[in-house]
């Protein structure tokens, strides 16, 4: 047993999956929520490719888009681990909707509660927590994997700071009215010169651009951010200049935990489903789940998604014990989007024909899985990180 391992069962005394009385709760709430509000839209939300703003208004009167924001905020004050468990019950039924929670709990309000001075925090997660949605802004074209290699420019105005350049990939684009965005202030010094800024979509010379039309999580909004000589004040500065690298890895290591969340949340979607059309098939005269081949693929299925729901709980819980949990949160993520594809793939095989509709909800959640083994981070940038954390390089 590690000892990780050990500083959380020290903690807790109890299994991973042992929620508290406020935990089973809030997780009660969610599903609620889910079913009675967010189900009936999902199919017409994913046609028209867009969120319902009945349905964010919604999220922010339940706190979802406020849970670790301390209650001075108007947050919930709630921890990391609760955070996980809204994502995961939310893209149990809609992925879509599971990200717009992630992002901005584990990404945008994480940076502004860890990195924010006290102003920026009383302004901008008020704000959040009220009715604003937030975005993080670090990819652009050339700068995917190696994040780093960013064009986006910052040049020191006096009064401001003016950033030009452009931003792809960014999830809640159209839905954002804050952006946590990062640009270098000082190319000469490479990554060192990476500052992240707090940026409202207001500001002069900022536009949303075009929206990209996906394959999944297609109600989510991602759009390119075009920034020319967008007017930023001084004071708009999250952290230090020069230290915008640091905020984007510490930021994304705990955002990886919070799209594991979504991807066994839909890997629970699909496994549902999957039990439940197995029950009520009938062939060669009795329902088809009691065909010994199918019983192994459904234990199969659940299986891995057993492992993977581990893995992300293990790394929320380490997060919220203070334990270093880099590691574990590559795993996490790197597992449960594996787990995730092959879970909602089997589900459409084990539907048939009825699978391959869209008449039926499996081939939604298979669509919705792809994204996890790409963004906050690819598959091989998981493996690459946990091997180099393994042999210390």
């Amino acid at each position: 047993m590690s000892q990780s391992q050990t500083a959380i069962e020290s903690q807790t005394g109890l299994p991973l999956t042992t929620l508290s009385e406020d935990e089973q709760m809030f997780r009660a709430s969610v599903h609620e929520f889910a079913e009675g509000e967010l189900r009936p839209r999902v199919a017409q939300m994913d046609e028209q490719e867009k969120l319902d703003p009945a349905l964010i208004k919604q999220c922010f009167e339940l706190g979802l888009l406020g849970i670790e924001t301390p209650e001075e905020f108007g947050g919930a004050g709630a921890s990391f681990f609760t955070a996980i468990l809204a994502v995961e019950e939310l893209s149990r039924v809609d992925a879509s909707v599971g990200v717009l929670v992630d992002v901005q709990n584990t990404l945008v309000n994480n940076a502004l509660i860890r990195w924010g001075n006290p102003e920026q925090q009383k302004k901008y997660l008020s704000q959040l927590a009220a009715g604003k949605v937030g975005a993080y802004a670090l990819s652009e074209a050339s700068s995917g994997s190696d994040a780093f290699a960013m064009q986006t420019r910052v040049v020191d105005k006096g009064d401001h700071y003016s950033i030009t350049g452009q931003k792809l990939w960014i999830t809640n684009g159209n839905e954002a009215e804050i952006f946590v965005l990062f640009a270098n202030a000082n190319p000469e010094a490479g990554y060192r010169g990476i500052t992240a800024f707090i940026v409202e979509k207001g500001f002069p010379g900022f536009t949303v651009g075009k929206k990209e039309h996906k394959l999944g999580i297609r109600a989510s909004s991602t759009t390119e951010l075009i920034l020319e000589d967008c007017q930023v004040p001084k004071e708009n500065v999250l952290g230090e200049v020069g230290k915008g690298y640091k905020v984007s890895i510490e930021t994304l290591n705990e955002g990886r935990i919070g799209i594991g969340a979504q991807m066994i949340g839909l890997a629970r979607g699909a496994l549902e489903c999957a039990l439940a059309y197995t029950s009520e098939r009938q062939q060669f005269g009795k329902s088809i789940n009691q065909f010994q081949g199918v019983q192994f693929q459904l234990a199969e299925m659940a299986t891995e998604l057993e492992a993977a729901r581990l893995m992300v709980y293990n790394a929320a819980r380490m997060k919220d014990a203070g334990l270093n949990f880099v590691k574990e949160a590559a795993m996490a993520k790197l597992y449960s989007s594996r787990a995730a594809e092959r879970i909602s793939s089997q589900a459409i095989e084990l539907y048939g024909g009825y699978g391959f509709v869209k008449d039926y909800p499996v081939e939604k959640f298979w669509r919705d899985s792809k994204i996890g083994s790409i963004y906050e981070g690819t598959s091989n940038m998981q493996l690459q990180t946990i091997a180099k954390l393994m042999i210390g390089k």
